[in-house]
């Protein structure tokens, strides 16, 4: 009896290990495939008793030639039976950039499709126009549906404001040359009178902004009169 219970017990263990070693011959490792060509992770994957599957759908890549290998599942290093698939997914080559058509957006909305479309703002020159909402494009070159990596915009900034040159208002009366400048809506402030001999009261004998200078309304005047 101590025989065959001794029989049994090393029939056992027997089994149980051929049966491990079955499972364990059955096993593999999974390859690293991403960035080999379709041919060589092919070849890789049978060299394993692995089957490659391959996603219908492909992903833009920059880094990679077209059809090789962008990522893979399962991992590689995952020890998995052979026979069993391993998803793969391809890499295909860069749509040029074409340009969208930006005429009558904003400039923000503009910068925004052509960052989508990964189009660069080249140069953005600017018009003064009424016949034109304020901020948006008027004209683009290169025009739509071209392929290119940049793009020169032309920016309607609204009607141009009125402006004048500041002119030389010393030696004339203060108190007229104010009112004339406050019905163009310039904001004119006179000094304390200062004492000036040889000149009337009230004479302009000093000014900022300096004659010349480029003033719009609304712009601060100080006039420094005579007493």
């Amino acid at each position: 009896m101590l025989l065959l219970g001794g029989l049994a017990a090393t029939y056992v263990v027997f089994l149980l290990a051929s049966l491990k070693v079955a499972v364990t011959a059955r096993e593999v490792t999974v390859p690293d495939l991403r960035g080999q060509s379709l041919a060589a992770a092919t070849e890789a994957t049978a060299a394993v008793g692995l089957v490659m599957v391959i996603d219908p759908l492909k992903r833009p890549d920059g880094t990679l030639p077209p059809d090789h290998i962008l990522s893979q599942e399962p991992a590689a290093g995952t020890v998995i039976r052979r026979q069993r698939p391993v998803r793969v997914r391809l890499s295909e080559a860069l749509r040029a950039a074409v340009v969208p058509s930006l005429i009558g957006e904003s400039e923000r909305s503009a910068q925004i499709r052509l960052t989508q479309e990964r189009v660069s703002i080249r140069h953005i020159a600017e018009m003064y126009s009424a016949g034109y909402p304020p901020g948006v494009i008027v004209a683009q070159d290169p025009p739509a549906t071209s392929e290119a990596a940049d793009v020169a915009l032309l920016v309607n900034r609204g009607e141009a404001a009125i402006t004048y040159v500041m002119p030389d208002l010393i030696g004339t009366p203060g108190t007229r040359v104010a009112d004339l400048l406050r019905r163009r809506l310039f904001r004119v402030t006179i000094l304390g009178e200062v004492p000036y001999p040889g000149l009337p009261p009230g004479t302009v004998i000093r000014q900022t902004p300096q004659a010349g200078y480029q003033i719009a309304p609304g712009d601060p005047i100080t006039l420094e009169v005579s007493r």
